[in-house]
């Protein structure tokens, strides 16, 4: 049996501040507003030769590249069938029916994502911190 371990990375200051919208029940969009969004991760795996299972400075800088890019702005999800993103040079047209948004560009991050749910966020950050982990070097034998 191979031993496996976890690292968790949590806490006070694990987060950012954003803007968002969600759709659900088919057709309800509900109002534009604003999270304190708490993350934390979990890292298991065996440990590495350096009995590590992730390199937790890599791992905390990665993160805190990761939300820095979020924090702070308005998210939009692109890969939505009824929410229409337009984004131009200086500004970002944003449309659902009988709705329309208009935000600075700088202010936004378009996210590959059908909804800005807090569940599709966990699975875009991981994915992203995954990668950006083994293209680091960082990533382990569960990566």
């Amino acid at each position: 049996m191979t031993e496996r371990y976890q690292v968790r990375l949590a806490g006070e200051g694990i987060g950012f501040a954003a803007a968002h919208f969600i759709t659900y029940d088919g057709d309800i969009c509900e109002p534009l507003h604003g999270h304190n969004f708490g993350v934390s991760v979990v890292v298991t795996g065996p440990l590495d030769e350096n009995h590590y299972v992730v390199d937790f400075v890599a791992l905390k800088k990665a993160v805190d590249q990761l939300l820095a890019e979020l924090d702070h702005h308005v998210l939009l999800p692109t890969q939505h069938p009824k929410i229409k993103v337009d984004a131009g040079e200086h500004e970002i047209e944003v449309t659902y029916p009988g709705r329309r948004w208009v935000f600075p560009r700088h202010e936004c991050v378009l996210l590959p994502v059908p909804n800005t749910t807090v569940e599709l966020m966990a699975r875009y950050l991981g994915k992203l911190l995954l990668g950006r982990l083994s293209a680091d070097g960082a990533g382990g034998p569960w990566g």
